[in-house]
This record gives C-alpha cells, sequence and structure tokens, in this order.
C-alpha cells in the first residue's frame, strides 16, 4: 500500500506512427509454454492446453522520469541483467511504465553509454523493444504494467484532469497494437495499485461493485480490458484489486466506526470480485493479480496477532487467495516484497511462498523487485546490479519454473546465511565503486519547534565515469513527523540530473529535497529513502553534513 519508489499525451494514430513494430522471437515451450497464453479455471494454459506458471521479476524505471529500465546506468549490461534474472529461474518480467514514457519525444535517461552502447539515442519504447526481443530469445515472458498516469507519482484513480480515461485506453490500444504477433508479450496490467481516498461517506477513491462510472475500478477495468482484446484478443488482461471497496479510507480519522471496512494492501483486497466480477467480451482471458507487502512497508494489523503466521493464510484467503481456490480464476501476485531486515518478515516470505504452492499448479507471481533502489523493499541484486541477494533468493528460488533458453534455478551459496541480520540497516550498503570515499555522509537532526527531529543518511550507490547514483534516507526521531526537509552542499561541484521521491530544488552546489504527498508521514522511527542521477568529474566526494528538518 505504501511502497514507494526510489526514482496532452500521445493519440493511438500519433504513438504508433513514431514507433517499429517489433515481431520478435516467439516464447519457447516447457518454461512459459508455447504461443499466446489463455486461462481455464483458476490455470493459466499455453496454446496447446499445458498449464503454464508464471513464476516472475519486476523490473522498474519506466514510470520514473528516466523513462526507462533502472540500473542501465549500471556497469553490468542489459543483456547480462537479463541473463542472470533467467538462470535464477525468472521466467516472467512485469514491466512498469507511465504514459509520460509513451509520449511522442520521450527520452529515456542515465543510460551508461560504456555498458550499454548499443541504447545510445534510443527511446523509451524502442528500449523496451530490445528487452522483448531478447527475453523472448530466452524464453520469458513480458507484462506491460502501467503503473501510473505520469512519472510524478501514484494516483488512487486510473485517470488525471490530464490524463484522462481516453488516453489510458488509447495508449493501451496502441501497446497491444505493436506488439501484436509477438508471443513474449502476454498480457496488460491494466493500473497499478488502484486506492483508496477520502473517507466514508465522501469516498473519492477507487471502489469495487460500487457502480459510480467514475470510480467503480471494476467497471473501468471492463472498460479498458475490453477495448485492448478488440485489437489484441490474445492477451491476458490482469486486474488488480483495490484497498477499501468503498473507495474510502477506514479508519478513527473520521471518528465515525460506524462506516468502517475491511480494507487491505493498495491493490490487494479482491474481496468484492466474486459477488461483482470484470466481465471481459473474449472469455478465458482474465486474471486477478493482488499485490501484497511486510512489513518493511507497513506494518497491518495481522502481523501483532498472537497467532501469527498461522492467521495469515485465512487473511490471504479472505483478500483474493478464494478466487484460487474456487476456480473462479487464475491468481497472479503482480507485486510482493521485503527488505527482510525483520524475522517477521523473512516468516512472511516463507508461509507466502508456501501459500502460492509449488510446481506447475502454484498460483503465478512476479517479485518486487530486480531492483536494488526500491525503497522499502531492497532488491533481489544488491547495489552494483550484478549481485544476487542471496537471502532472499534461497527463500524464492525452490518456486521458479525457469524459462527454457535459461538454466535449472540458481541454488545459494551453502555458506551464504539465509536470514538478515536485524542490526543491519537494510539502507546502509557499501558503495558500489571503491574510489568513494566516505560512502555515507553524516547526519544533522535540527530539532523542530515542537519537537519532531529526523535523520538523513546520504550514500553513493553507484557509480560510473561521469555519472552516479545516490540514495538519501530519511528516518523520523523518536515522535511521528509529517514532513520533512532535507539539505546539503556537494563539497566537488556536483550535480543532480534526475530525482524520484522527493521535490528537488537546486542553486549551485546547494541541495534542498523535500517529501513528496504519499511519504511526508512518518511514524516514530520509521524511514523512507529517495534517490537521484548526478554527474561528477575529477572526485566525488561525499556532503560533509547533511541536516534534516521535520515538521
Amino acid at each position: 500500500m505504501y511502497r514507494r519508489i526510489l526514482g496532452g499525451l500521445a493519440t493511438a494514430a500519433a504513438m504508433a506512427a513514431t514507433v517499429l513494430v517489433v515481431t520478435g522471437t516467439p516464447a519457447n515451450a516447457a518454461g512459459t509454454g508455447t504461443g499466446y497464453l489463455h486461462t481455464s479455471g483458476n490455470k493459466i494454459v499455453d496454446s496447446t492446453g499445458a498449464t503454464v506458471r508464471l513464476t516472475g521479476i519486476n523490473w522498474f524505471g519506466m514510470e520514473t522520469d528516466n523513462k526507462t529500465f533502472h540500473g542501465l546506468w549500471a556497469n553490468n549490461p542489459w543483456k547480462s541483467q537479463l541473463d542472470l534474472m533467467a538462470n535464477l529461474g525468472y521466467n516472467t518480467i512485469r514491466v512498469p511504465f507511465s504514459d509520460d514514457a509513451l509520449k511522442p519525444g520521450a527520452q529515456a535517461t542515465s543510460v551508461n553509454t560504456y555498458s550499454n552502447p548499443d541504447l545510445i539515442g534510443l527511446s523509451p519504447l524502442q528500449i523496451l523493444d530490445k528487452i522483448v526481443d531478447y527475453a523472448g530469445q530466452k524464453g520469458m515472458r513480458i507484462i506491460l504494467d502501467r503503473h501510473r498516469p505520469t512519472s510524478a507519482g501514484q494516483t488512487a484513480l486510473w485517470y488525471t484532469s490530464g490524463v484522462p480515461e481516453s488516453t489510458w485506453i488509447s495508449n493501451w490500444k496502441s501497446l497491444a497494437q505493436h506488439y501484436a504477433g509477438n508471443t513474449t508479450v502476454i498480457g496488460a496490467d491494466l493500473h497499478n495499485e488502484p486506492h483508496a481516498d477520502g473517507t466514508n461517506p465522501n469516498a473519492t477513491g477507487s471502489c469495487w461493485g460500487c457502480g459510480d462510472q467514475s470510480r467503480d475500478w471494476r467497471l473501468a477495468a471492463e472498460r479498458a480490458g475490453n477495448a485492448i482484446l478488440s485489437v489484441q484478443p490474445n492477451w491476458l488482461i490482469f486486474v488488480e484489486g483495490v484497498s477499501c471497496p468503498s473507495g474510502g479510507l477506514s479508519n478513527t480519522w473520521d471518528n465515525d466506526p460506524s462506516n468502517d471496512e475491511d480494507c487491505g494492501w493498495w491493490g490487494g483486497n479482491l474481496t468484492k470480485a466474486g459477488q461483482f466480477p470484470v466481465r471481459l467480451n473474449v472469455a478465458n482471458r482474465l486474471v486477478y493479480s493482488p499485490h501484497e507487502y511486510a512489513t518493511s512497508v507497513f506494518r497491518q494489523t495481522w502481523f501483532d496477532d498472537p497467532s501469527y503466521p498461522a492467521n495469515m493464510p485465512a487473511i490471504w484467503d479472505k483478500y483474493w487467495g478464494y478466487l484460487y481456490k474456487q476456480n473462479i480464476a487464475p491468481i497472479m501476485v503482480g507485486e510482493f516484497g521485503t527488505t527482510l531486515a525483520n524475522n517477521v518478515d523473512k516468516v512472511w516470505l516463507q508461509e507466502l511462498m508456501k501459500y502460492m504452492g509449488s510446481g506447475v499448479n502454484g498460483m503465478s507471481f512476479t517479485y518486487w523487485s530486480w531492483n536494488p533502489n526500491s525503497g522499502d523493499t531492497g532488491g533481489i541484486l544488491k547495489d552494483d546490479w550484478a549481485t544476487v541477494d542471496q537471502a532472499k533468493q534461497s527463500i524464492i528460488s525452490p518456486y521458479l519454473i525457469p524459462p527454457v533458453g535459461g538454466n535449472p534455478p540458481v541454488s545459494p551459496s551453502p555458506q551464504v546465511s539465509p536470514s538478515v541480520s536485524p542490526s543491519v540497516s537494510p539502507s546502509a550498503s557499501p558503495s558500489a565503486s571503491p574510489s568513494v570515499s566516505p560512502p555515507v555522509s553524516p547526519s544533522a537532526s535540527p530539532s523542530s519547534p515542537d519537537g519532531k527531529t529526523c535523520t538523513a543518511t546520504y550514500k553513493v550507490a553507484n557509480q560510473y565515469p561521469g555519472g552516479f547514483q545516490g540514495e538519501v534516507t530519511v528516518k523520523a526521531g523518536s515522535s511521528a513527523i509529517s514532513g520533512w526537509t532535507v539539505k546539503w552542499a556537494f563539497p566537488n561541484g556536483q550535480s543532480v540530473s534526475q530525482l524520484w521521491n522527493g521535490t528537488l530544488s537546486a542553486s549551485g552546489s546547494n541541495v534542498t529535497v523535500t517529501n513528496l504527498s504519499y511519504n511526508g508521514a512518518l511514524g516514530a522511527g520509521a524511514s523512507t529513502t529517495f534517490g537521484f542521477n548526478g554527474s561528477w568529474s575529477g572526485n566525488n566526494g561525499v556532503p560533509s553534513s547533511v541536516s534534516c528538518t521535520a515538521s
């Protein structure tokens, strides 16, 4: 629900005119099946009727200001990263994007021309085409995820005043036509994490089954899904849940418990899908795709239940698992992840993997995320974009079905402990560049008039000739805060080119970053992370001090 990434649109005709249709290499048999996929009861099956289980990973970035995959700035080339994904056993990639990346003239930024010279000058869609083509050669599948209307941030509804529903649908139809005939691209995750906004009875967020055309996500999913199927009847349509079925936040803020309801993760509540199913004009194309997270994202009440983790299967059954168990539709858990910094989270991940089942008949999933720069979860890769986090991989690996063209899943090294010590901060990774010293800056924490405090820790996460990626972790003090401002001065003339998860203000070497609407409020001791890409020459020293002011 609260996970955040560190980090007029084109009409269908206009976009189609600016891109080259790519046919690619069809996905191979076995791991991800043959031809296009469809559904049969709670199973996903291929063109021969064989059951297929998607066991994949999210590789994000195309939904951010970079408009392309994060990690293309790293020393590890993009093809090597795909090779590693396949060798680890991930057979599917879920690709988040925003409509900004599809605009005519959209430019991909922060691409390392040393490690990825074949991507120089390519548009976001052209880079995606290359990923799709190579993934297809390895027998992998691609799911496209319309993550946000713009790169600015997540939205409760699937449209905004600047990106109306008509643009959302026309861009989806254009993508469906663009990849027509390419069986590597198997479907559309229509919109990421529709969720509640406002309080009942004055709800303004996405509802399920409420009948309001402007807010009922179930009805919007039908409109978009059927529009896509009208031009590409072979795609699967992935539909996420909401957070609260009414579309209104249920809590004590309105001091009226009489209208509270059962709410879950953003995109994770499909309790009303049995009563109000998504109706598509092409049979056997619907896959429900909930999201599920651990305490590193938000400490839901069920994590503190005395019966934990024995209580979790019933919770999963209630929110989305019943759709699978009652043979109503397949489940593909589109996002789930954790830093593993807490043993509660390790248990959660182990139990969730068991719940989804093993072998080809288990539920499909795409883990969040491949990227190490997901602020609340981290990734399967560490900060160098090449080293695998074996603690996470060791839990997931037994459930992976590798693609044909990839190798069997890589087993974790036996000398690596499968757990993460809770005494190690998940954000305090060593710098990827041994020439950066020191990798982490100290933080000053001036108090606000009401005693609220925060700290900020600056880190060089990755460095390459002329450029680098920085990360700053903001942590609330002993009291909850509602907002934060971080300031520092670069010592060697560095500059920031892109920043995500914050609002940037820079004057010469002085940098100020303030929170966005969704990551300013932090509980006592809670933290959030923002990241940026920058340039440097000569020396990339870290600031001597970084201040954080809370409000």
